[in-house]
């Protein structure tokens, strides 16, 4: 039976219309139209032949010109004269028609006619012929030549050796304070870098307004008097998230003003799932790296919960961490990973746990020791891939997980030293090194800046950065810069500026501003533009004119008076009184001057009341004998006057 060709339309004959009704749709009965797959694959190779066959007739006209044109030039360079162009004219026309010729016969014999040097090895290879060949689509590229090869194993070495990439050459020092720095945040674009420390101090530095004097613009305190622990920017830049030693995590915004702040839970809740917040101390933040406004923290309370901006009141979900008993245990750091479905968080006892986002119930993946138990793990990191996991564990180690087998650790380095709660690492921007900073006592050496080579794990590279421990590190991916926070209150940026953009680019280049000495005032103005002059107020010229006039001034130059300690004396009530005794003490003017010796209070007043009786002295003046005072005798004395009686009774 003979197949239908693919232009063949289907079978004439109609279906049949009861069968069509009774089966609910019209279509059905009809026959399904046949395609002849040989054809087609022939009329497809035929196409690419003849596409290939004008390809090559384009490229045999190009070679033709430009041999055309090098023979011209040749000749002209030898012989100047009009027969000699004559000859080159001759040979070319003869050569183009025997490579014509050649095409039709299969013969080339234009070759030795050719005047000049002789052509090259590309150029005098017979073209193939592709119909008896069968060669489908365009042809091969052309070998590469020798200074190509060697500038690509060039390359391939430089792609294979991920050290050469690491932005060192350059640092820049941000003096933030004395204490810790202990939190680091850089937005997006990388124009501004944000430092946190245990001073409770918020700085902000603008790289691109900043000049070589290396001073932030702003600092605050946003969260009072708790040590700042993580700081983060939201993926649009607009947002920082503020995690701080207290159960209420923040929200400011680029300038440092508050746009949330998270509820407080309540603590007598035993499930606190069934509370609206945290209820002890957080330990670190993190935003969802796709959706807007969403951020994650957790808490000595022994939850991980997730937020949004937009509802400040309650927490959108919580996940309770367990042991494999069941028993509740605190988690120490949270993250997610880098396309928001998961959120993983590292606890005391020494487990991994990662859980789906939309589901609190039961983790996704658990692995139980993870590090050592009674450590507090500092950092979880998902690479740019998101299929690897590194985790900074407080047991001096760093360990690289894969999340699509999580079931026993990649790679595992020791010998990694720290001695605070939020020692971090990161992934580089190709995700082939990995980073982490070591912590050392004071005055018993430096703090370094570790990588580790991720494919391997070795140790390929290490930066001393002070004589500090490394607490933070970020490697931004657009800027190419290593920012690093130091337990002495140092921020560094690394860059290189070769292979780093902008950021401590933009700084370094400009010179330090002088600082202009603007008179003082005694009294600041408010001057309107648009006022009458009536209204207007003289504008000072000199200070000590004012100062003049201010000291004739009564009012002015009046001292005033020291506040009461005390009680209070000579009219005046102190600052604590508030009572009936104190108001009445007031008004009376009593002084209440405290005499140690009362005898020689009154005795002050006596010769003054003797020489001028006004009182008593006056009425008894006439009749008041004169006062007499006994004499004290002496204990012999006595003993002498003694009657012999009393001696004798003794």
């Amino acid at each position: 039976m003979e197949r239908p060709g693919p232009s063949e339309g289907a079978d004439a004959s109609e279906p049949d219309p009861q069968l069509a009704v009774t089966m609910g749709f019209t279509g059905f009965g009809k026959k399904a139209r046949t395609f002849d797959l040989e054809a087609m694959f022939e009329q497809t190779r035929r196409t690419a032949v003849e596409r290939s066959r004008k390809t090559l007739e384009a490229r045999e006209k190009e070679e033709e010109i430009n041999r055309e044109k090098e023979l011209r030039r040749q000749n002209d360079d030898t012989e100047p004269t009009s027969s000699g162009l004559n000859i080159v004219r001759d040979s070319s026309k003869s050569s183009s028609r025997d490579t014509s010729s050649s095409e039709s016969e299969g013969s080339s014999d234009s070759s030795d006619e050719l005047i000049g040097p002789p052509l090259p090895l590309k150029m005098t290879k017979e073209p193939v012929n592709l119909m008896e060949e069968d060669i489908l689509g365009p042809l091969p590229p052309p070998l590469s030549e020798e200074g190509e090869d060697e500038d690509d194993d060039d390359d391939s070495e430089e792609e294979e050796n991920p050290v050469q990439k690491i932005p060192d050459s350059h640092e820049i020092t941000l003096k933030h304070g004395t204490k810790t720095v202990s939190a680091l945040g850089l937005d997006p674009s990388g124009a501004r870098l944000v430092t946190g420390g245990y001073d409770y101090d918020v700085k902000f530095w603008d790289f691109a307004g900043m000049d070589a004097s290396f001073k932030a613009f702003r600092s605050l305190q946003p969260c009072e008097c708790h040590q700042i622990k993580s700081l983060q920017y939201s993926n649009t830049g607009d947002m920082i998230l503020v995690v701080s030693g207290s159960s209420q995590a923040k929200v400011i915004d680029r300038d440092g003003f508050e746009v949330m702040e998270c509820i407080k839970g309540d603590q007598y809740i035993v499930d606190m799932a069934n509370t609206k917040g945290h209820t002890a101390m957080l330990h670190t933040g993190s935003w969802h790296p796709k959706i807007k406004g969403e951020f994650v923290t957790c808490s000595n309370d022994a939850t991980v919960r997730t937020w949004e901006v937009d509802n400040p009141k309650k927490q959108r979900s919580v996940f309770k961490p367990r042991t494999m008993q069941g028993k509740k245990v605190i988690p120490t750091t949270c993250t997610y990973s880098r396309d928001g479905n998961l959120i993983a968080a590292a606890c005391q006892n020494g487990s991994i746990q990662i859980w789906d986002r939309n589901l609190t119930v039961h983790p996704k993946f658990h692995y139980k020791q993870a590090h050592e138990p009674g450590t507090d793990t500092s950092c979880v990191a998902f690479s740019y891939d998101g299929n690897v996991l590194a985790s900074r564990g407080g047991d001096d180690t760093l360990k690289l997980w894969d999340v699509r087998q999580f079931n026993k650790p990649l790679f595992s380095a020791s010998g990694l030293p720290t001695m605070f709660p939020m020692t971090d690492c990161c992934f580089s921007p190709d995700d082939k090194l990995i980073v982490t900073g070591t912590s050392v006592q004071r005055g018993r050496g430096n703090g370094k800046l570790v990588f580790f080579e991720r494919r391997t794990f070795q140790r390929v590279y290490e930066i001393d950065i002070t004589d500090a421990s490394v607490v933070r590190c970020l490697w931004h991916p657009k800027l190419n810069q290593i920012m690093v926070g130091t337990g002495n209150g140092l921020a560094k940026v690394y860059y290189d500026p070769n292979k780093s953009q902008r950021g401590a680019k933009l700084c370094v280049v400009k010179t330090q501003r002088k600082a202009k000495q603007a008179e003082t005032l005694t009294q600041d103005y408010i001057i309107t533009p648009h006022a009458l002059p009536m209204f207007r107020e003289p504008r000072q010229r000199s200070t000590r004119k004012q100062l003049e006039k201010d000291r004739l001034d009564p009012l002015k130059s009046h001292k005033p008076e020291p506040p009461v300690a005390g009680p209070g004396r000579g009219g005046r009530v102190g600052t604590h009184g508030g009572t009936l005794s104190s108001y009445i003490v007031k008004n009376i003017a009593l002084d209440k001057t405290d005499d140690s010796n009362p005898r020689e209070a009154i005795l002050r007043h006596a010769k003054a009341a003797e020489d001028n009786p006004y009182w008593v002295s006056p009425a008894y003046s006439k009749t008041q004998p004169k006062t007499m005072f006994a004499q004290v005798e002496s204990d012999d004395e006595e003993a002498k006057n003694e009657p012999q009686w009393k001696k004798r009774k003794i």
